[in-house]
């Protein structure tokens, strides 16, 4: 890059060279869509948890310890549910995991738009993921995980 492209870039706001930011682009869409194409391929259990099973992974070693639920317990079906548009039945069965199915969504959209468009989307994205809104994210997976064990039957 020439020092009059730097100097274009930086008074845009951007330090990424088109190319980098297409890439970047599309390891953001890949990363977001994999797991709701996974979440697409399997049925919600019933049971409110136990989908990931008809991936290839095995029972959940904390449920088989303890007999409780594991902090992403019902992840998988939430995900299930919400890729399927049920998004009450999602956060019922787990709120956290359709917050983060949420979030993967969006996330294909801006990787999405960032590969197509050259946009600086998946630089605003991660410009807007301070240390406060990472906080409220844990934050609020944890209420979920609260919230899953207090409903566990």
């Amino acid at each position: 890059m020439s020092q009059s492209q730097e100097s274009v870039a930086f008074a845009s706001g951007s330090l990424l060279g088109r190319a980098q930011r297409r890439i970047i682009g599309l390891i953001v869409l890949l990363a977001c869509l994999a797991p709701l194409v996974a979440a697409a391929s399997v049925v919600p259990d019933a049971s409110g948890y136990g989908t990931h099973r008809q991936l290839g992974m095995p029972a959940c070693g904390f449920l088989l310890a303890t007999g409780g639920p594991c902090p992403t317990c019902g992840m998988t079906t939430s995900f299930a549910h919400a890729v399927r548009g049920n998004l009450l039945r999602a956060a019922f069965v787990q709120p956290g995991g359709l917050l983060l199915c949420l979030l993967a969504a969006c996330g294909v959209w801006i990787g999405l738009h960032t590969l197509v468009f050259d946009s600086r989307a998946v630089e605003v994205a991660f410009g807007a993921l301070t240390t406060r809104t990472i906080l409220a994210i844990l934050g609020v997976l944890l209420l979920a995980y609260i919230y899953k064990l207090t409903t566990w039957n």
